[in-house]
């Protein structure tokens, strides 16, 4: 059986988009920086950490079982951006963002029983100016709470984006075409359609 380590109700309805039966996990993973720890490392470990977490809690009921975990970060001059702690810490996100091009920087870790891979998918994504009425009315309306760098690419902050280089799914929080990938080479297939 797979499985989903994550909270995130965006990655259960990207994950659904892939035709196999899943299961969602409701797992608490802590999501800390480690002092020197790159962006990358961090967003990987993150990712293979909560599918471990995830296999962990599974394995005495499905010996069998296939844990997906994932971690998205937004990234700008070597900064990670979280998830902000509140209005204030989102809107200086966005002022931040507004005008330049940061990364969008998604892993994506599998794990089973005695076997482990992943994958790290980096996208470019470029924000127009945005001024700071708009900003304020963008984190009055709750959106930017939960979402790391602050957005959500497929809600009201796509209006702010000038260029996407990479996977729209990816910034959404789970690549799509990379895990589908992945979950073949563990064998797990989709779902025929005709």
């Amino acid at each position: 059986m797979l499985y989903l380590a994550s909270r995130s109700p965006r990655r259960t309805q990207l994950l659904a988009r892939l035709d196999r039966p899943f299961r969602a996990l409701d797992l608490e993973v802590p999501e800390v920086r480690a002092a020197g720890e790159s962006a990358t490392d961090y967003v990987q470990r993150v990712a293979a950490d909560k599918a471990r977490a995830g296999l962990a809690s599974v394995l005495a009921t499905d010996p069998e079982a296939v844990v997906l975990g994932s971690d998205t970060e937004v990234v700008l001059d070597g900064r990670v951006f979280g998830k902000p702690v509140d209005a204030a810490d989102a809107a200086a996100m966005l002022r931040a963002l507004a005008g330049r091009t940061h990364q969008v920087m998604t892993a994506v870790a599998l794990v089973g029983q005695g076997r482990e891979d992943g994958v790290l998918v980096v996208s470019e994504v470029s924000f127009i100016d945005i001024d700071a009425s708009a900003i304020a009315a963008y984190v009055a309306s709750g959106e930017p709470m939960g979402k790391a760098g602050a957005y959500a690419i497929q809600g009201g902050a796509e209006r702010y984006i000038r260029h996407l280089a990479g996977s729209y799914s990816g910034v959404m929080g789970l690549p799509l075409q990379q895990t589908e990938q992945l979950l073949q080479t563990f064998e797990l297939k989709g779902v025929a359609h005709v």
